[in-house]
């Protein structure tokens, strides 16, 4: 044996590594490799362009000529520009009519749906899936006839109560209760379905034996139902605040003229279309990507502030 390793050492080959720590390194590495496709792709799709919107914003941009640095500029003529600011509380505006009630509704229908003794259960269940899989193309063209002032049918529904026609589209309010609409319609099924999904993995024990302290159907649903559906309430609140702040496709579809202003005075133009007028309609590189911060720096401050907020509402003990 001394022979043999005499004879290795002196020929320079590395000595042997144990099986045992060969498996304990594979082990430790394999997760890091099956995760890591997706932070690749991430990083070239999603943290790219971000650090480079970041970098355009400080130029004066011209996509066929010049970039000519102008530091901070785009960002102080940002805050001094009426539109933006119209524009952002617009979105905000628009943002809550569309979330609160789409959540609650969510909430409500999918407690139904759990403890109902319904027929064709499941076929009702799956069916909230429908509003997701339509186009958006046609949930505009379909609201905005119910919302029409001449011809819609909740005009005609006000009409026989006596009250004057009212032209969603061409007022504010009216423009961001229509659009707030399309959104609690297309995505009210999906959340009721997260809800509904995480209500039927908790035990059925809890709610007989709540039954049989006589706690009814509302106690149940304030003590059992809603704590045990934090985690996910939560996860909804958060990515309805990311997509809510980001809207683009339904206030582009209902106006017929001024699609990009969303209507001759702006009145339901959001931060989303307000970035692609400047970036894209005037060409405005630099002045697009300043709004595109400004976008994802309110993003990241609504989403904290409702993470913080509905993190605070623990479960009553």
């Amino acid at each position: 044996m001394t022979t043999t390793l005499s004879t290795s050492r002196a020929a320079g080959t590395p000595p042997a590594v144990p099986t045992r720590v060969r498996q304990s390194i594979r082990e430790r590495v394999a997760p890091y490799a099956y995760i890591a496709p997706f932070f690749l792709i991430f990083a070239v799709f999603g943290l790219v362009p971000l650090l480079f919107t970041f970098y355009v914003a400080l130029f004066d941009w011209n996509p066929i000529g010049e970039h000519v640095f102008i530091g901070l500029d785009n960002f102080t003529r940002l805050l001094d520009d009426a539109r933006f600011w119209n524009a952002a509380w617009n979105t905000i505006s628009i943002w809550l009519w569309s979330t609160v009630p789409q959540l609650l509704l969510a909430l409500v229908l999918a407690h139904l749906l759990n403890h109902a003794r319904l027929r064709f259960a499941v076929f009702l269940r799956m069916s909230m899936l429908v509003p997701y899989i339509t186009s958006v193309a046609a949930t505009a063209i379909v609201f905005a006839q119910m919302f029409d002032r001449d011809y819609g049918l909740l005009n005609w529904l006000l009409g026989l109560v006596g009250v004057e026609p009212i032209d969603f589209k061409q007022s504010v309010w009216g423009s961001h209760l229509l659009i707030a609409a399309m959104v609690t319609w297309r995505w009210f099924g999906y959340t009721t379905l997260l809800y509904l999904a995480s209500l039927q993995a908790i035990p059925r024990a809890l709610y007989e034996a709540a039954a049989v302290d006589g706690a009814g159907s509302w106690k149940q649903f304030r003590h059992i139902s809603i704590p045990s559906l934090r985690p996910v309430i939560v996860f909804t609140i958060v990515t309805s605040t990311i997509g809510g702040l980001q809207i683009f496709t339904e206030p582009l579809l209902i106006s017929r003229v001024s699609a990009v202003t969303c209507g001759p005075v702006r009145q339901c133009q959001t931060l989303a279309l307000f970035l692609y007028e400047q970036g894209f309609g005037q060409f405005q590189f630099g002045y697009g990507a300043a709004i595109g911060v400004a976008l994802f720096i309110l993003i990241i401050a609504f989403a904290t502030l409702n993470y913080l907020l509905s993190a605070r509402v623990r479960p009553e003990r």
